[in-house]
């Protein structure tokens, strides 16, 4: 069996006379990392097989975990606990999810028990036997029948077929390596791409729509094809577009968002081999599909793809990983193009897939930057207003055509304040957090502990006077229902998120990543508080800016106007440049430069070690890390006793330190040292 099959029933049931179970054991404990045998009881060997579900007693408890293998003689000599019993004996932990997960864990120096956690959903018995009640092909049947579909192309649930995608498809058209790129998956190919979308496409050929024609021409190749998109917004527009491309039943969606047993359901299909596409979130970067032969990302800098659990993989190294155990291929799509995606190119990783260039000069926007030239007499100090005459002249133009879309950089009213002396940031006398209005009429309170701040008394002047700093998009949609009488405002953003709106006229103020699509593109884009976006203490602050700037342009109408308010005055910005000119590659190559020449992620590996002083010390001495590992650090962070230690090395230093750590991690766990550290490795270090 190789590790792009799934296991075939024949296959886990051939252990049946193997006495003894390998399992992983459901505990995090770093020292307990590793599998455990137990004896198989002769009631338990029939579904017991590798990849099931069971119970074990373990410290004492009864604990969950997986069975890794079967064996004939125990490797430790003595008597083995027995298998208290098997949950299910579906083999849902394949011999290439093992694989996956462990290397996973690895590279993040983490526990296997926390990915696995993170790859197979929660086990659903109603799902299970639903879909056996269903008449399904099972899991044998479909390795058995893979032959038939690799002739056909066909991804199927029930009899349902995917349509090969033609090799000119108009999706891919204006990008002179589309057609090749097509062909390829078609011929069971493995091409690995970087690709750069056009702005201001029509449905037809956007780039939901180009995705979905990728997955069907992998399918047209008798692959499978696995598709993940930040959030629940794009996934809808993913998921239309597949159905639109492949026929209802050929694929499935996998989401945290989806219920338990809807979700463990389209799981089963994909893990059985019912179906071989899949598009979802996060959640679905470790999805068994059969016989991969592609893995696609949308938007690789969302910060939607990080996972909020240890060990904290990206889903793009998750994606990445499974691509290498597959050979399939890889293809990383976008408006703007992250770091990552940037340093795989130039090491040959990926080839990329750009637009013509008279195909996106005709598509982009027209962009100005508010306060230069003109404006700036015209509107004198007003050009560097919250709202300048610019932007208020553009949109009254624009209303007349459709729709405006104005971008803000934060939610809420007023959520950043300072003192109207000395211009001091206005600060929570309980936790030093940010002070922020709610409403007009509402008294100050703290974003953090929520605790009022009223009165308030600057510690460095002592004027009780205060200023916005920070406009928020309900202020924002407050000031623009003044200055345009009768014409209809809407938001979108926070608890109240749109999806779409019509062509008609209207002003719609959104928060980044909360732009709904507009029918036929927005006739005119302001982009408000540029400095807002590019003041955040972190690395990767540009890059931030303008992926959330194109996302937002990319909306637009091919050949509207887009208003950039707000820039820093005097000086040359890299993220506005690459904005003018719609250039993300050329500002990717740049950064990636600049964070080489510097030492800084991704061009070198970090990791970031979150915790109290004599934990981090602890760690760090029991981690022994290899020589050319360089820390910086401790130094604390804005809230409570904890502190931050970045490790920072060579990346050919990666694995040997991550090993290192995870060492280091299993010697503290064995002395019950439960003073806790958070270890992120490969990640962005934050400001302190």
């Amino acid at each position: 069996m190789t590790l792009t099959d799934p296991p075939r029933r024949d296959d886990v049931r051939a252990s049946v006379d193997l006495p003894v179970a390998l399992v992983a054991v459901d505990v995090p404990l770093a020292h307990l990392d590793r599998g455990f045998e137990y004896a198989v009881p002769p009631e338990l060997a029939a579904d017991a097989v590798p990849g099931a579900r069971v119970k074990v007693r373990f410290a004492g408890r009864d604990v969950g975990g997986y069975v890794l293998e079967r064996r004939a003689d125990p490797a430790h000599h003595g008597r083995l606990a027995p298998l208290r019993r098997v949950v299910s004996p579906e083999p849902v932990l394949t011999p290439r999810l093992s694989t996956l997960c462990r290397q996973v864990a690895d590279a993040h120096a983490g526990a296997l028990a926390d990915v696995l956690r993170l790859a197979i959903p929660p086990r659903h018995a109603a799902a299970e036997r639903a879909l056996d009640a269903a008449g399904a092909p099972d899991a044998g049947d479909a390795a058995r029948e893979g032959g038939a579909a690799r002739e056909g192309g066909a991804a199927r649930e029930g009899g349902a077929a995917a349509r090969p995608a033609e090799p000119e498809g108009s999706a891919w058209e204006g990008y002179p390596a589309g057609a090749s790129l097509l062909r390829r998956l078609a011929a069971g190919e493995s091409p690995s791409a970087a690709w750069t979308a056009l702005p201001g496409r029509p449905a037809s050929q956007d780039w939901p729509m180009a995705l979905a024609q990728a997955a069907a021409a992998t399918l047209a190749g008798g692959r499978g094809a696995l598709l993940l998109v930040p959030d629940a917004r794009d996934l809808d527009r993913l998921d239309e577009a597949l159905t639109e491309v492949l026929g209802r039943g050929a694929h499935v969606r996998l989401s945290a968002a989806q219920g338990p047993q809807a979700r463990y359901t389209a799981w089963l299909k994909v893990l059985r081999g019912h179906v071989r596409c899949v598009v979802g979130t996060r959640a679905a970067a470790f999805a068994p599909v059969a016989d991969l032969g592609l893995v696609a990302w949308w938007d690789d800098g969302d910060d939607a793809y990080e996972e909020p659990r240890a060990p904290y993989p990206h889903a793009r190294d998750v994606l990445r990983a499974h691509a290498d155990l597959t050979g399939a291929a890889c293809l990383v799509g976008g408006f703007a193009r992250s770091t990552h995606t940037q340093l795989a190119i130039e090491e040959g990783v990926l080839r990329e897939v750009v637009p013509d260039v008279a195909c996106r000069r005709a598509s982009a926007p027209r962009v100005k930057v508010a306060g230069e030239g003109s404006d700036e007499e015209r509107d004198g100090p007003a050009a560097r207003a919250h709202l300048p005459g610019a932007a208020w002249r553009l949109a009254r133009e624009a209303l007349d055509q459709g729709p405006v879309l104005v971008q803000v950089p934060r939610r809420g009213y007023v959520p950043g304040l300072s003192c109207r002396t000395c211009r001091t940031p206005a600060r929570c006398p309980s936790c030093a957090g940010p002070l922020a209005l709610d409403a007009q009429d509402t008294p100050l309170r703290c974003r953090w502990c929520g605790t009022p701040a009223t009165p308030y008394t600057c510690g460095v002047c002592g004027d009780q006077r205060l200023r916005s700093r920070v406009v928020g998009a309900r202020r924002t949609a407050e000031e623009i229902g003044r200055a345009f009488p009768g014409v209809r405002v809407e938001t979108s953003g926070g608890e109240r998120i749109l999806d779409r709106i019509d062509g008609r006229p209207v002003m719609l103020i959104a928060t980044p990543g909360a732009e709904p699509v507009a029918d036929g593109g927005y006739a005119a884009v302001l982009l408000l508080d540029a400095w807002a976006a590019l003041e955040r203490p972190a690395l990767d602050v540009g890059e931030e800016a303008l992926r959330r700037w194109l996302a937002a342009a990319a909306l637009a109408r091919p050949g509207a106007r887009l208003i950039l308010a707000g820039a820093p005055e005097g000086v040359t910005v890299p993220a506005v440049e690459a904005l003018i000119r719609w250039a993300p590659e050329w500002f990717a190559a740049r950064e990636v430069a600049e964070r080489a020449e510097l030492g800084l992620p991704p061009a070198s590996w970090v990791a970031s070690l979150r915790g109290a002083r004599r934990a981090l010390a602890a760690l760090v001495d029991a981690a022994a890390l290899p020589e050319g590992v360089e820390r910086l650090g401790p130094v604390p962070l804005s809230v409570g006793d904890e502190q931050e230690l970045v490790l920072r090395a060579d990346r050919s230093l990666g694995a040997q330190a991550a090993a290192a750590l995870a060492a280091g991690k299993a010697i503290r766990s064995a002395r019950k040292d439960i003073e806790p550290v958070q270890t992120k490795v490969g990640v962005v270090p934050s400001a302190p």
